[in-house]
Protein backbone atom coordinates (compact mmCIF):
# COMPACT_ATOMS: atom_id res chain seq x y z
CA UNK A 1 0.00 0.00 0.00
CA UNK A 2 1.40 3.22 -0.83
CA UNK A 3 0.19 6.03 1.69
CA UNK A 4 1.09 9.85 1.40
CA UNK A 5 -0.14 12.38 4.56
CA UNK A 6 -0.21 15.21 2.75
CA UNK A 7 -2.36 16.96 5.36
CA UNK A 8 -0.09 16.61 8.11
CA UNK A 9 1.77 20.15 7.39
CA UNK A 10 5.35 20.45 6.83
CA UNK A 11 5.93 21.09 10.62
CA UNK A 12 8.71 18.10 11.19
CA UNK A 13 11.68 17.25 9.03
CA UNK A 14 12.56 13.46 8.91
CA UNK A 15 15.87 13.26 7.03
CA UNK A 16 15.65 16.24 5.71
CA UNK A 17 12.21 15.57 3.91
CA UNK A 18 9.50 17.83 5.65
CA UNK A 19 5.77 15.55 6.42
CA UNK A 20 4.20 17.13 3.81
CA UNK A 21 6.30 15.44 0.86
CA UNK A 22 6.35 12.07 3.35
CA UNK A 23 5.44 8.72 1.86
CA UNK A 24 5.71 5.28 2.61
CA UNK A 25 5.17 1.98 1.20
CA UNK A 26 3.51 0.08 4.65
CA UNK A 27 1.96 -2.89 4.95
CA UNK A 28 -2.11 -2.44 4.58
CA UNK A 29 -2.94 -3.29 8.14
CA UNK A 30 0.69 -1.96 9.37
CA UNK A 31 0.49 0.13 13.09
CA UNK A 32 4.04 0.91 12.49
CA UNK A 33 3.57 3.21 9.71
CA UNK A 34 3.45 6.42 11.18
CA UNK A 35 6.34 5.75 14.01
CA UNK A 36 8.40 5.02 10.59
CA UNK A 37 7.85 9.00 9.66
CA UNK A 38 8.41 10.41 12.81
CA UNK A 39 10.31 10.94 15.58
CA UNK A 40 8.64 11.29 18.61
CA UNK A 41 9.54 12.68 21.92
CA UNK A 42 8.70 10.37 24.83
CA UNK A 43 6.15 12.95 26.22
CA UNK A 44 4.16 13.36 23.48
CA UNK A 45 1.07 11.84 22.83
CA UNK A 46 1.71 8.53 20.76
CA UNK A 47 -0.81 7.02 18.22
CA UNK A 48 1.13 4.38 17.23
CA UNK A 49 4.27 2.32 18.81
CA UNK A 50 6.73 -0.60 17.63
CA UNK A 51 5.99 -4.07 17.86
CA UNK A 52 7.92 -4.51 21.35
CA UNK A 53 8.69 -2.15 24.16
CA UNK A 54 12.55 -3.16 23.30
CA UNK A 55 12.08 -1.20 20.15
CA UNK A 56 10.52 1.88 21.47
CA UNK A 57 12.90 1.84 24.62
CA UNK A 58 15.30 1.53 21.86
CA UNK A 59 14.35 4.79 19.77
CA UNK A 60 13.92 6.85 23.38
CA UNK A 61 17.50 5.68 23.84
CA UNK A 62 18.63 6.71 20.48
CA UNK A 63 16.84 10.20 20.62
CA UNK A 64 17.92 10.98 23.95
CA UNK A 65 21.81 10.16 22.53
CA UNK A 66 21.23 12.27 20.03
CA UNK A 67 20.78 15.24 22.54
CA UNK A 68 24.03 14.43 24.49
CA UNK A 69 26.12 14.84 21.31
CA UNK A 70 26.91 18.18 21.28
CA UNK A 71 27.07 18.62 24.35
CA UNK A 72 29.39 19.14 27.22
CA UNK A 73 28.47 16.31 29.39
CA UNK A 74 30.19 17.48 32.54
CA UNK A 75 28.27 21.02 32.14
CA UNK A 76 25.06 18.66 31.32
CA UNK A 77 26.01 16.88 34.98
CA UNK A 78 26.14 20.27 36.94
CA UNK A 79 22.55 21.31 35.23
CA UNK A 80 20.93 18.23 36.20
CA UNK A 81 20.32 15.53 38.70
CA UNK A 82 22.38 12.94 36.88
CA UNK A 83 25.91 11.82 37.38
CA UNK A 84 28.48 12.12 33.94
CA UNK A 85 29.17 8.67 33.95
CA UNK A 86 25.41 7.88 33.80
CA UNK A 87 25.28 10.54 30.79
CA UNK A 88 28.20 9.13 28.85
CA UNK A 89 26.63 5.59 29.20
CA UNK A 90 23.40 7.29 27.46
CA UNK A 91 25.37 8.70 24.77
CA UNK A 92 27.07 5.41 23.72
CA UNK A 93 24.13 3.58 23.29
CA UNK A 94 23.48 1.69 26.94
CA UNK A 95 20.35 1.43 28.40
CA UNK A 96 21.19 3.18 32.15
CA UNK A 97 18.74 3.05 34.92
CA UNK A 98 17.23 6.07 34.59
CA UNK A 99 14.40 7.43 36.06
CA UNK A 100 11.21 9.29 33.55
CA UNK A 101 12.96 12.78 35.67
CA UNK A 102 16.22 11.89 34.87
CA UNK A 103 15.15 11.16 31.01
CA UNK A 104 13.25 14.55 31.36
CA UNK A 105 16.19 16.53 32.63
CA UNK A 106 18.22 14.83 29.45
CA UNK A 107 15.29 15.55 27.01
CA UNK A 108 14.84 19.55 28.56
CA UNK A 109 18.53 20.40 27.79
CA UNK A 110 17.62 20.18 23.79
CA UNK A 111 17.29 23.53 22.37
CA UNK A 112 12.99 24.81 22.31
CA UNK A 113 12.48 21.96 24.88
CA UNK A 114 10.26 22.32 27.61
CA UNK A 115 11.58 22.63 31.41
CA UNK A 116 12.42 18.88 32.85
CA UNK A 117 8.84 18.81 35.50
CA UNK A 118 6.54 19.91 32.28
CA UNK A 119 8.13 17.54 29.80
CA UNK A 120 7.09 14.61 33.51
CA UNK A 121 3.87 16.50 33.39
CA UNK A 122 2.89 16.12 29.93
CA UNK A 123 3.96 12.76 29.83
CA UNK A 124 1.83 10.90 32.63
CA UNK A 125 -0.89 13.30 31.29
CA UNK A 126 -0.32 11.49 27.58
CA UNK A 127 -0.53 7.88 29.47
CA UNK A 128 -4.03 9.12 31.48
CA UNK A 129 -5.31 10.55 28.10
CA UNK A 130 -4.33 7.26 26.34
CA UNK A 131 -5.89 4.97 28.77
CA UNK A 132 -8.66 6.99 28.41
CA UNK A 133 -8.83 6.72 24.74
CA UNK A 134 -8.41 3.17 24.51
CA UNK A 135 -10.80 2.80 27.34
CA UNK A 136 -8.37 1.14 29.66
CA UNK A 137 -7.99 1.39 33.65
CA UNK A 138 -4.81 -0.05 35.78
CA UNK A 139 -6.36 -3.57 36.10
CA UNK A 140 -6.27 -3.84 31.69
CA UNK A 141 -2.76 -2.09 31.37
CA UNK A 142 -1.43 -4.34 34.52
CA UNK A 143 -2.82 -7.64 32.51
CA UNK A 144 -1.01 -6.30 29.21
CA UNK A 145 2.02 -5.04 30.95
CA UNK A 146 5.68 -6.70 31.02
CA UNK A 147 7.27 -5.82 33.94
CA UNK A 148 6.23 -6.67 37.61
CA UNK A 149 4.25 -4.15 38.67
CA UNK A 150 0.24 -3.95 40.13
CA UNK A 151 -2.73 -2.08 39.32
CA UNK A 152 -2.02 0.08 42.55
CA UNK A 153 1.62 0.17 41.86
CA UNK A 154 1.04 1.64 37.93
CA UNK A 155 -2.29 3.95 39.03
CA UNK A 156 0.50 5.43 41.73
CA UNK A 157 3.47 6.17 39.03
CA UNK A 158 1.18 7.37 36.30
CA UNK A 159 -0.15 10.00 38.77
CA UNK A 160 3.18 10.75 39.84
CA UNK A 161 2.37 9.38 43.57
CA UNK A 162 5.28 6.97 43.33
CA UNK A 163 8.77 7.09 41.35
CA UNK A 164 9.03 6.00 37.68
CA UNK A 165 11.38 4.37 36.23
CA UNK A 166 12.10 5.07 32.36
CA UNK A 167 11.58 1.60 31.67
CA UNK A 168 8.61 1.39 33.66
CA UNK A 169 7.36 4.43 31.68
CA UNK A 170 8.33 3.29 28.43
CA UNK A 171 6.23 0.08 29.51
CA UNK A 172 3.27 1.42 30.69
CA UNK A 173 3.06 3.61 27.45
CA UNK A 174 3.98 0.62 24.64
CA UNK A 175 0.57 -1.28 26.40
CA UNK A 176 -1.66 2.11 26.20
CA UNK A 177 -0.69 2.79 22.56
CA UNK A 178 -0.69 -0.53 21.28
CA UNK A 179 -4.01 -1.09 23.12
CA UNK A 180 -6.15 1.97 21.27
CA UNK A 181 -5.49 -0.26 18.09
Amino acid sequence: MYRCWPHLGATRTVHGVSATNRCAVVPKRSHLWLTTLFSYMFYEQRMAVPETPAELRAEYDADLASILENQDLDAVAETTDIDTATLEAVLEGEKPELTLEEAAEIQATAAGEPDAETIVTMACEHLLLGMTTAVLDVDAVERELEVDLDAKEIQQKIERRAPMGFGEFVHIQHVIVDGMR
